[in-house]
């Protein structure tokens, strides 16, 4: 994404510009609200900087919702204050056709309860190895989650996460575990040991990315 918005600024600006995101998003997740900042020294009027950076970005499934001018200190990564994602599950046995590569397809019956006291386990300041990446190249695994909340609606799940700053594969990492308590193959009891052992090869897979979603940032 990042190449291709900058690939568009210049086209209508002739300007090289770098940008900065709120949260890096591995291929296959999406984003309702992502935030990213750059500097031009030409200055354009707003509706017009939106319009071409969303006519330049074409075909590519990105656009721009919302432009403003922000002050020189600001950072769209390190002045966000917290980060939401939404992690979204289609939990049916018949195929999932509409939604294709837009929901994680779970066709065992997944007991949401069970997966929200699971979950409770993860709230606060923890060591969250157990659920990081191994190429994940943040300096300490030591994160707090602020919020996990697990909803189910006829046959759709979903897992709303927030925190200031999460590892690489996290949330994915996170919800495979959940996965495996919903579908009974572990005790709720066994998310606590998963994250005191501090180990990610106890842990549970990693669900697939095409059922995350980057929801918003809180400045």
């Amino acid at each position: 994404m990042q190449q291709i918005v900058e690939e568009a600024i210049f086209a209508f600006s002739k300007e090289r510009v770098n940008i900065f995101v709120a949260g890096r998003t591995d291929s296959g997740v999406n984003a309702y609200g992502q935030v990213a900042h750059f500097d031009l020294e030409k200055e354009y009027a707003l509706d017009r900087l939106q319009q071409s950076i969303n006519h330049f970005v074409q075909p590519h499934t990105i656009g721009v919702v919302d432009a403003e001018i922000v002050d020189t200190d600001f950072h769209a990564r390190f002045s966000a204050k917290s980060r939401s994602y939404i992690y979204k599950i289609l939990n049916r046995n018949s195929v999932n056709i509409i939604n294709k590569n837009l929901q994680y397809w779970v066709r065992k019956d997944l007991d949401v309860e069970k997966m929200q006291l699971a979950a409770n386990y993860l709230l606060g300041k923890h060591d969250f190895t157990s659920f990081r990446a191994s190429e994940c190249q943040s300096s300490s695994p030591v994160r707090t989650l602020d919020e996990i909340r697990i909803t189910k609606i006829d046959d759709n799940i979903e897992i709303y996460v927030s925190a200031k700053s999460f590892l690489h594969h996290m949330i994915r990492n996170i919800v495979g575990s959940l996965i495996m308590v919903g579908a009974g193959k572990w005790p709720i009891t066994k998310i606590k040991e998963v994250l005191e052992a501090q180990n990610r090869q106890v842990a549970g897979p990693m669900a697939p990315a095409e059922g995350l979603y980057f929801l918003k940032v809180e400045y």
